[in-house]
């Protein structure tokens, strides 16, 4: 189903994936073009003339026309996509994938924009369930304790049990391009380090007797899973209303174990947020 307007018109797969095609007015482009046309020629290093003072006909038959479209298209298409978000109330959660549709002089230019927001998530009776998990380890007998004999150790339940129980209950539509784009951060670290190791990827694969297709569907598998999880979570830390205070985010920078790791940690304070809120969301679900 696609939505028409204007300057934008808006399409969404069934999975969630969003797709802008975004149109650029004509006198937008030839005024951005203009601009910075005058300021390369502003800039302009022409052997005989100082900087800056080359005769401008003669500049800009010395610009490198695909340069230029670049330039004009960098300053254009960040502007051009807020205001397509804006359009249709879209509250993106990824860089979206830019790609240039059209570009002709004389007409408008285009170009499409691919994203994604927050997918749907349904916890189910995920609580009821994971107190049937936690509930052996609250049973107990006159006089005892729930026992491990063989830890020596009162026995709970793993977390890892208890996420699959979580996750067992959650419904939800990953969109394909935040799996797609995970699934290259995975094979990207991959790569490194394999680099590392000094290997190539075709020895690689060799020692583990897997083909290129088979390493992508499994990042691709388990980009959707620690996706399915961690939107999981987030939701439920939504519906118990977890939060983090600064307090604790301070005495969590307090516990560095060196001044590079606390002033690490004090730059990207709204990431260490997200790290305490989501072991707070576990701690919640251990205690149920």
């Amino acid at each position: 189903m696609a939505e028409t307007t204007k300057k934008s018109v808006l399409a969404k797969d069934p999975d969630g994936t969003i797709k802008l095609t975004i149109s650029i007015p004509q006198d937008q482009v030839k005024k951005v073009t203009t601009e910075v046309t005058e300021e390369t020629v502003k800039n302009s290093n022409i052997k005989g003339f100082r900087k800056g003072k080359a005769p401008k006909k003669l500049v800009e038959e010395s610009i490198d026309t695909a340069k230029l479209r670049e330039e004009v298209l960098r300053k254009l298409i960040p502007d051009a996509y807020i205001k397509a978000i804006q359009e249709h109330n879209l509250r993106p959660i990824m860089n979206p994938k830019i790609h240039v549709e059209k570009i002709d002089d004389s007409k408008e230019w285009e170009f499409s924009a691919t994203t994604a927001e927050m997918p749907e998530i349904k916890l189910g009776k995920y609580k009821d369930e994971v107190k049937k998990v936690t509930a052996k380890s609250k049973i107990i007998l006159p006089g005892k304790e729930p026992f491990d004999a063989a830890q020596g150790k009162k026995q709970e339940p793993s977390m890892d049990e208890i996420l699959k129980t979580v996750m067992e209950n959650v419904e939800t539509t990953i969109p394909s391009i935040l799996v797609q784009q995970e699934a290259d951060r995975f094979l990207s670290q991959t790569l490194d380090e394999i680099k590392r190791l000094g290997l190539t990827l075709d020895q690689y694969l060799q020692s583990t007797g897997k083909k290129p297709e088979d390493l992508r569907r499994e990042y691709e598998s388990k980009a959707a899973s620690d996706m399915k999880l961690e939107f999981a979570l987030q939701k439920i830390a939504e519906e118990e209303k977890i939060q983090i205070e600064p307090q604790e985010i301070d005495e969590a920078i307090q516990k560095a174990k060196s001044p590079e790791e606390k002033a690490q940690m004090e730059q990207n304070r709204y990431l260490l947020a997200s790290i305490l809120r989501q072991q707070k969301t576990l701690d919640f679900l251990k205690n149920l």
